[in-house]
């Protein structure tokens, strides 16, 4: 097999994969949850986890407990008392579910002499996951397959090819399998992970693996909510949504599904349920490959902060052959790389995450453009967040626009830059940083 294709030979399975979240594997009253869960459904039958999350406010992740560790050893300093936090959780939840700590102790010694013999931050951030993949399969009494042994991560980031053939290999229909979400490992056996909040992708790798008639995705919240529910209270959970909703949702900030887990099943067809552990009667948010938009042509607003412009003027700018991708290539040689971007006559601004150059940098890189391309100009202008109107009904909805801005104007919102039509999915309206909120509320009020 290659790429993410599948073996013409390998029919569906009647399986269902779950994935669970920090919150769900946080405490052992939540692991109680997870295994009534798993009882309730026989086809539940491959379980991914995350890492133990915060069990309060205050609390820590383990993640971030295991981040600190490493950086405790690149610092020269051993992380042996910092761990003990982290063993002491893994202990709680065994104690917590009346087990006794034996057969992990081991495992966590040797978890924490590996990170203090420096094998690195992407070791330290997966064993979060693995440990409680450890703990919760000898819970269940089912089957610990190690992702670094089946899943192989390009440097990139992507999925290897080979993982198909070795989970082929490494999965029977027939058994039951508990699997740490978040990491595999490279091609030559060094474990690498995903992007933060990579065991969605994990889970969708499994479901695809098996072909699975369901993947669903276990967190602390009864689905995808049309907006941030902090913020607006009210608002709505989406009973549908396509494949294709849900990552321009995530583009814009929507953070319940990672987006990059879409593409192991999305080919495949596979639907993906998000449910809420707490409440495992909740109907949750089917993601599908389509759905019928005529009625519910929107299926969200969410918000992005921290962007910065970059502003570049010269008369007959397009005159030049080429001169839009050299001077992106340029942004490119000093770190940036835009997410959206205007077009004048004469002037193209691009807009980027913030994060991505310090104040030298961009001194350094106005002098270079200005000199290499002779501009009359070029600015630079920080503080501002991307509103997204999410719907594949949206272009449908011919008083859209006019609804929106009315909404706006109506709360003195000034808009600073509109991006309609680049996507039949969604709008998105770029306002000053301080105005981010209120626009999310202005926007779901005069849409959903």
């Amino acid at each position: 097999m290659t790429g993410m294709q599948m073996s013409g030979k390998q029919a569906k399975r009647n399986i269902v994969v779950c994935k669970f979240g920090g919150s769900s594997v946080a405490d052992a009253d939540h692991v109680k949850k997870v295994r009534a869960i798993l009882e309730a459904d026989s086809r539940r039958s491959i379980v991914v986890v995350s890492a133990p999350g915060r069990r309060s406010k205050d609390d820590d992740k383990v993640t971030d407990l295991l981040y600190a560790c490493n950086k405790l050893v690149q610092d020269g300093k051993s992380c042996k008392e910092l761990f003990k936090k982290i063993s002491s959780r893994y202990t709680d939840i065994l104690t917590g579910l009346g087990m006794k700590a034996d057969f992990l102790k081991p495992v966590l010694d040797e978890v924490r002499r590996c990170i203090d013999a420096g094998h690195g931050t992407d070791y330290a951030a997966s064993r979060g996951e693995y440990l409680s993949a450890r703990l919760v399969a000898e819970y269940l009494g089912w089957t610990f397959l190690d992702t670094a042994d089946v899943v192989v991560i390009n440097h990139d980031g992507t999925v290897h090819p080979a993982t198909w053939q070795k989970l082929s290999e490494s999965l029977d229909p027939k058994g039951k399998y508990v699997i740490p979400g978040f990491y595999g490992a490279t091609a030559d056996g060094v474990v690498k992970t995903f992007s933060r909040g990579g065991s969605d992708i994990t889970g969708a790798i499994m479901a695809r693996a098996v072909g699975a008639d369901l993947y669903e995705n276990w967190t602390d919240v009864s689905g995808v909510f049309m907006a941030d529910p902090r913020l607006i209270p009210e608002a709505k959970v989406v009973q549908t949504m396509t494949y294709k909703e849900v990552r321009e949702l995530a583009e814009v900030g929507a953070g319940v599904f990672h987006e990059e887990a879409i593409a192991p099943v999305m080919d495949a067809g596979i639907p993906i349920n998000v449910k809420n552990t707490n409440d495992p009667s909740a109907p949750g948010t089917m993601i599908v490959p389509s759905r019928d938009c005529a009625d519910i042509p929107l299926v969200g607003v969410s918000s992005r902060n921290g962007y910065s412009s970059i502003s570049l003027h010269k008369m007959m700018l397009f005159k030049r052959t080429g001169i839009r991708h050299a001077l992106l290539t340029m942004l490119h040689v000093f770190g940036i790389r835009p997410e959206f971007s205007l077009v004048g006559i004469d002037s193209i601004v691009w807009f980027y995450d913030s994060k991505q150059a310090s104040e030298s940098v961009l001194e350094a890189m106005k002098t270079r453009l200005k000199d290499e391309f002779e501009l009359d100009s070029i600015t630079v202008s920080s503080g501002y967040a991307v509103v997204g109107v999410v719907g594949e009904g949206i272009m449908g909805m011919s008083d859209m626009l006019s609804k929106a801005t009315s909404a706006l104007s109506r709360q003195n919102i000034s808009l600073e830059f509109l991006n309609y039509g680049a996507s039949d999915t969604s709008c998105l309206f770029g306002v000053r940083s301080g105005a981010k909120d209120e626009t999310v509320r202005a926007l779901y009020e005069a849409l959903a």
